[in-house]
């Protein structure tokens, strides 16, 4: 009762924290508001996400992770500390166990900056496990069985598309192609056709309202707002979802590509589960209209978005805490 074991879902977009016994307790966006000058902290989470693009010259929202891996480890380690102090950090008689997932194909480097950050943070042991793995436990799937699993967790910095066998991953790939770029894509192609600059929110919202990546998908319209190039005054025009369709198209077949790459390298019996039982799709990502139907054509194979697609990583990281001593002594064995 004195110490906590917490899964932790370090993502690019948010930050999801599960202690054990509680549940999912926390689910913010990974922004920090710092002041340029003091270099102070002033806003984390959604209070800082309500920042972005909406500040004054002095006060800057950074997100401090990218493509899924650290990019400033300093403001990392702010916002982990104030997450954990948020989920009850400070009452903690002891320095809690801390699981992390983390991509795929991280290096040693990448993968100490997480560790350093977490104990920096306040935690005493820290864990980290593989989000394609932990995402497959959080939607449900069994992977202790000798038999094939496929999983494509699409993020906000990275997609991870693994096989999963026996507990472990068989074959996994990772690309730096997840909602991010599916945001930057969309403001791209409205700068190019409409000569209109729109910002980060307002492309998030255009995503999310009406985009779609199959012919047959979403038909709406939306109006948004920016600043025009030419004249330098802000303006207002309508945008249809097949346009959306349409600037999507170079991200979302880089989602396709890597999983048709990692099928043709599965063992032919894990294939033949993979069909019989689909891909199961997670993350934010999986949420884009259309996206596991465009993905059942291309791959030949069913695919099905997870309950909760958006909690799977850390539902998952939940379900290994009952594992967390398996997992220490692992540790131990491989000298991590």
């Amino acid at each position: 009762m004195f110490s906590k074991d917490i899964g932790i879902d370090l993502g690019t977009a948010n930050v999801s924290i599960y202690v054990k016994g509680s549940g999912i307790v926390l689910d913010e966006p990974s922004v920090v508001a710092i002041d340029s000058e003091s270099k102070k902290v002033l806003a984390v989470g959604e209070e800082a996400r309500k920042m972005v693009g909406r500040t004054p010259g002095n006060i800057v929202a950074i997100r401090p992770l990218r493509e899924g891996v650290i990019a400033n480890f300093e403001i990392t380690e702010a916002m982990l500390k104030y997450f954990m102090d948020k989920v009850g950090g400070k009452k903690w008689y002891s320095h809690p166990r801390v699981l992390i997932c983390a991509p795929t194909n991280i290096t040693s480097v990448e993968q100490k900056a997480i560790r350093e950050s977490a104990k920096r943070s306040g935690a005493k042991d820290v864990f980290l496990v593989e989000e394609p793995k932990a995402a497959a436990v959080g939607a449900g799937m069994d992977i202790s069985q000798p038999s094939g699993n496929m999983v494509i967790d699409i993020g906000g910095g990275t997609t991870n598309v693994a096989v999963i066998s026996m507990g472990d991953i068989v074959a996994a790939s990772s690309i730096k192609v997840a909602g991010d770029k599916f945001d930057d894509a969309i403001m791209k192609y409205i700068k190019n056709k409409y000569k209109l600059l729109i910002g980060e929110r307002t492309s998030e919202e255009i995503k999310i309202r009406i985009a779609t990546v199959h012919p047959e998908g979403r038909q709406e319209e939306m109006d948004i707002r920016g600043r025009d190039m030419v004249t330098g005054l802000p303006i207002s025009i309508t945008v249809h979802a097949m346009e959306i369709k349409e600037a999507l198209v170079e991200p979302i077949y880089s989602i396709v590509a890597s999983a048709k790459a990692l099928l043709e390298k599965t063992p032919p019996e894990l294939s033949a589960d993979i069909i019989d039982k689909g891909i199961i799709l997670t993350g934010g990502g999986a949420m884009l209209h259309g996206l596991d139907q465009l993905l059942t054509e291309e791959l030949l194979v069913p695919v099905l978005i997870a309950e909760d697609s958006m909690h799977c990583v850390v539902k998952g990281t939940g379900a290994m805490l009952d594992n967390l001593d398996k997992l220490a002594k692992k540790a131990s064995i491989k000298g991590l």
